[in-house]
């Protein structure tokens, strides 16, 4: 691929498996701007043949520049976790609209826009909420544009989620399991994810998808699969929800930024059903069963042990 990409929140989940593929793909040309300096350090290391930016998109900065010429951005920074409203109000909006800005002046003819499956939940919370400010403002724009909206994603450099499950459940005999444990679940492997971004870079197809897993399996059967895949021995306990998350929200007094919150939590057990579309179809790509994706997740022996930092 000959275009200049450029991909904000570029060392955070799909960011780092992004330009990974992207550069298997042969992409010549990719800017990546995150503002995690550790986390911005390791894909620096995993990446040095590209230019990595450790920025702040909500202020000005070189960064701005960068996007002269670009024939693609990749909007995919965004506040997932942590208990503060305003840092998702700065990181997902504010952030977001500055972006913007700079876009337009440069005149950047495509985007994509990696949002989020929040938007179509019931959940209310201060990532839904801003995730959906987010998805509106960029499309307000006009600039044309592919707005993704997947489901939980797990794979390499998960440092939340899943891949914070899996390094907990090594190191512990007992893993707890909120309620009965059967709270559907739709995961969606990040590599499969990255590549139907990438179909849409080569294609530059326009319009609104929901990329959901085609896989349902209920969260303790997904554990279960985990467990599997990271050859733990941990037990799996079940106990009251509202137990759980009591416990999740005495951790937050101590922690300003929780791997798990009582909000994901509660997301964790609403009952939704997210739409599923032949992705594979419309964007040529293959969808990887749960278990090999968790296997290739977990027992690569570089990717698979590298962690990313909250």
């Amino acid at each position: 691929m000959s275009k200049k990409i450029v991909v904000t929140g570029a060392a955070g989940l799909v960011g780092q498996n992004l330009i990974l593929r992207l550069k298997n793909q042969g992409a010549a040309e990719i800017v990546a701007i995150d503002k995690h300096p550790a986390n911005t350090a390791i894909l620096r290391k995993l990446n040095p043949e590209i230019e990595v930016m450790h920025e702040d998109l909500a202020s000005a900065g070189a960064w701005e520049q960068k996007l002269v010429g670009a024939a693609v951005v990749v909007i995919a920074h965004a506040q997932i976790g942590g208990t503060d409203p305003a840092e998702f109000i700065r990181n997902n909006v504010n952030a977001t609209e500055r972006l913007l800005d700079a876009i337009t002046r440069n005149r950047v003819p495509y985007l994509v826009n990696i949002s989020s499956s929040v938007v179509n939940s019931r959940a209310i919370d201060n990532y839904t909420e801003t995730k959906k400010q987010q998805e509106a403002v960029i499309a307000a724009t006009g600039i044309p544009q592919i707005i993704l909206r997947p489901t939980l994603m797990f794979g390499w450099f998960d440092r939340k989620h899943m891949g914070w499950l899996a390094r907990f459940m090594k190191r512990t005999p007992v893993f707890p399991i909120p309620g009965s444990g059967r709270y559907m679940r739709q995961p969606l492997y990040v590599g499969d994810f990255c590549d139907i971004v990438i179909s849409a870079i080569k294609t530059g197809q326009t319009g609104a998808f929901n990329i959901t897993g085609l896989e349902r399996i209920d969260y303790i059967d997904l554990i279960r699969e985990l467990r599997n895949s990271v050859g733990a021995r941990a037990h799996l306990l079940r106990i009251p929800y509202r137990l759980f998350e009591l416990l999740l929200r005495f951790n937050a007094v101590f922690d300003r930024d929780p791997p798990f919150t009582a909000d994901q939590l509660k997301a964790l057990c609403t009952p939704d059903v997210f739409e599923v579309i032949d992705w594979p179809g419309i964007f040529n790509v293959r969808s990887t069963p749960i278990p090999e994706a968790l296997n290739a997740t977990h027992r690569d022996p570089v990717y698979s042990n590298i962690e990313l930092r909250f």
